[in-house]
């Protein structure tokens, strides 16, 4: 049976607990798991690494022979764009990645096992209060809402930006130290420690928009596009698709909504992801800064590598968040039930 609704400080706390278990992805007997969310963070962290990892200014000096890409059917060319990585270094590069696989291969032989897990402390202390504040700032964006003239349908999309804008300001100055981790390719071992890099990005460039908070702009970006498109997506087509009542058929039904919309969400964000790449990771020379602002990073990649170019690394984030955002929103859905029916 249902316990009545409580006030708002019971509610918050449902709805920030579900969410960091969202986070956690795990339950068991009704108690949030942490393990379930390191074991999800580091299956997927290879992925993320890949993502972001440094790689030629443009095709032409990785593509063995440019006349022949120019020869390969769109789709193949589509393909190879999409499969490129984020962040550049000069054209002079010698270590520059040719493939998703030959990235693989290259970090495992260079770097060894760990080189695939640089920078995964930070994701691993802004998980839960990440996913926390995700959706409990959701949830009140949208009861905040419902005091507006809005379709029920615009209204997820908007909670869904505004609880990604606020998420962004969270997670950002994490997300600038896991990036400056993932872009070094020396040893595991020879590379400073989360702790050692925060210090030395503050020592250096402080706190602000040149230090521990830069490419602020493009990480609001990357993270309001993506929640209004990912909420605004799941809950409109939930309540268009009829409930299923067998709890297998219920269950896929709901991860297959999630599945579509975290995939249609990584693709329409990317272009934030690969500018919030290229302004924190290194620039492609030494001493001189090239990306500084969000839309003007936006441009130079579009003028001096063409509009596939902002779609770098979309396979490797489509593989990790196209399941992972569904998994995300199944657990916030069966955690915020629990909690509702026995806290």
């Amino acid at each position: 049976m249902s316990r009545k609704p409580g006030g708002f400080l019971q509610e918050a706390s449902h709805q920030i607990t579900a969410g960091g278990s969202a986070g956690s992805q795990y339950w068991n007997a009704g108690v949030r798991n942490p393990a379930g969310g390191l074991v999800e963070i580091c299956l997927m962290h290879p992925l993320d690494v890949v993502k972001t990892r440094i790689n030629a200014s443009s095709y032409l000096d990785v593509a063995p022979n440019a006349a022949i890409f120019h020869t390969q059917k769109p789709r193949l060319q589509v393909w190879w764009w999409i499969s490129r990585f984020q962040i550049q270094r000069g054209k002079t590069d010698p270590t520059s990645y040719k493939s998703l696989g030959d990235s693989f291969r290259t970090i495992f032989r260079t770097e060894g096992w760990f080189g695939f897990y640089k920078g995964i402390l930070p994701p691993i202390m802004a998980e839960t209060p990440k996913r926390a504040v995700k959706f409990f700032t959701f949830e009140q964006y949208k009861k905040l809402l419902g005091h507006a003239s809005l379709s029920p349908g615009l209204t997820f999309a908007v909670a869904g930006l505004g609880s990604g804008l606020t998420e962004a300001v969270v997670v950002n100055p994490f997300e600038v130290v896991k990036v400056s981790l993932q872009a070094n390719r020396n040893a595991f071992t020879e590379q400073p420690s989360t702790f050692v890099q925060a210090r030395r990005i503050i020592t250096t460039d402080g706190l602000g928009f040149r230090g521990l908070n830069k490419g602020l702009t493009a990480t609001l970006g990357r993270h309001g596009v993506f929640n209004m498109v990912y909420f605004g997506f799941y809950f409109n087509v939930k309540n268009i698709i009829p409930v299923n009542e067998e709890p297998t058929l219920e269950f896929l039904r709901k991860f297959g909504i999630g599945l579509v919309s975290g995939t249609i969400a990584s693709m329409i964000n990317i272009p934030f992801d690969v500018a919030k790449s290229r302004i924190q990771g290194p620039q492609p020379e030494p001493g001189e800064i090239k990306y500084r602002t969000c839309f003007k990073t936006m441009a130079t990649v579009y003028k001096e590598e063409g509009f596939l170019a902002l779609y770098k690394g979309l396979v490797p984030k489509i593989m990790r968040l196209g399941p992972g955002g569904a998994v995300m929103l199944l657990v916030y859905e069966y955690a915020y039930a629990w909690l509702q029916e026995n806290w």
